[in-house]
């Protein structure tokens, strides 16, 4: 029941690889940034014991999905419709999407914009937000002056790739470990703007308990093949996205819905997200904090993760809740 498949669909103009599991209602899980499908290896074995088809894709430009060439084939309304024609290609009208860091946007804007696809929406680390005043990059040059911020460093095609694809299993050790509650403490310093981006980042003696070698392996070989090009020209359209989205601002997400992450997760370093949070999501839940787990949720807490994951499921389907 628990087994994990692999297979290749067309969605949205592109061949999307997908890892599987189970049968029953529709799950969409939805990576981050530097993943693939393997983040949620923990989770889809247990959302198919519970009864659920698990559909977990490596998203556009990641691992053996098509990496198209052109950086504005990467908006959040392309990585929208690739989602929404995988629920097509699977057969299905309808599906709860899970999403986790990039992912999450994904995650968010596809509730938003089609409710009547995505009946619910569970997301981790980065919370739903209305949209900004003006473009994201010019408020980050601001705010961050003279000191080095990744997202603006990842802006000029060629620079990052030239850095984290120099030593790709270096790359996502130190990224991997000092992101995560292990590592978080003794890692993304001010550092000034000529700072490349492992720079803020620590070299660990030795893998988290969560990460054995083996997934590294994993990780670094998806990596190698593949690059960072697809991945990064996320983050070349956020100011794009911005200028596309005006149509939706003031908008709400109106489906049940569900936040998870860990309180060393650097990305809820702003005071007061959940208050904004819930502002846009009148019907979130609950908001699960793991203590101690850094940015990697499902990674780091993956008993944690399913456990809140089945008992939201559950509870829009009518099944047993999920024991802890």
């Amino acid at each position: 029941m628990g087994e994990i498949t692999h297979r290749t669909v067309e969605t949205n103009g592109i061949s999307m690889h997908i890892a599987e599991a189970g049968k029953g209602p529709l799950v969409i899980l939805c990576h981050g940034f530097p993943e693939s499908w393997y983040s949620w290896r923990h989770q889809l074995p247990a959302l198919a014991a519970r009864g659920y088809h698990a559909v977990a894709p490596d998203q556009r430009g990641y691992g053996r999905t098509d990496a198209p060439a052109d950086i504005t084939s990467y908006t959040q309304f392309h990585l929208v419709g690739d989602i929404v024609g995988l629920v097509r290609a699977l057969g299905e009208d309808q599906a709860v999407i899970v999403g986790h860091d990039w992912g999450a946007p994904v995650a968010w804007n596809a509730a938003m914009w089609r409710p009547d696809i995505f009946r619910a929406v569970v997301g981790m680390s980065v919370p739903a937000t209305d949209r900004p005043h003006g473009a994201p990059t010019a408020f980050m040059k601001q705010r961050f002056g003279d000191t080095f911020f990744y997202m603006l460093y990842f802006q000029t095609p060629g620079v990052a790739e030239h850095e984290l694809q120099k030593d790709v299993r270096r790359t996502l050790r130190m990224l991997l470990y000092s992101a995560s509650g292990a590592g978080i403490e003794n890692a993304f310093g001010r550092l000034p703007k000529t700072a490349g981006f492992l720079d803020q980042m620590t070299e660990p003696e030795a893998l988290p308990d969560w990460l054995t070698e083996e997934d590294l392996d994993y990780f670094t070989d998806e990596f190698q093949r593949a690059g960072f090009r697809g991945g990064l020209n996320w983050y070349r359209n956020i100011d794009r996205n911005w200028e596309l989205s005006a149509p939706f601002a003031g908008r709400r997400i109106e489906q049940p819905a569900l936040f998870i992450t860990g309180d060393r997760d650097l990305t809820l370093a702003m005071p007061g997200y959940e208050e904004r949070m819930r502002a846009v999501v009148p019907n979130l839940g609950e908001v699960v904090t793991f203590a101690g787990i850094g940015h990697w949720t499902q990674q780091e807490n993956p008993e944690g993760t399913n456990a809140a994951m089945l008992d939201f499921l559950d509870s829009l389907d009518g099944q047993e809740s999920a024991t802890t």
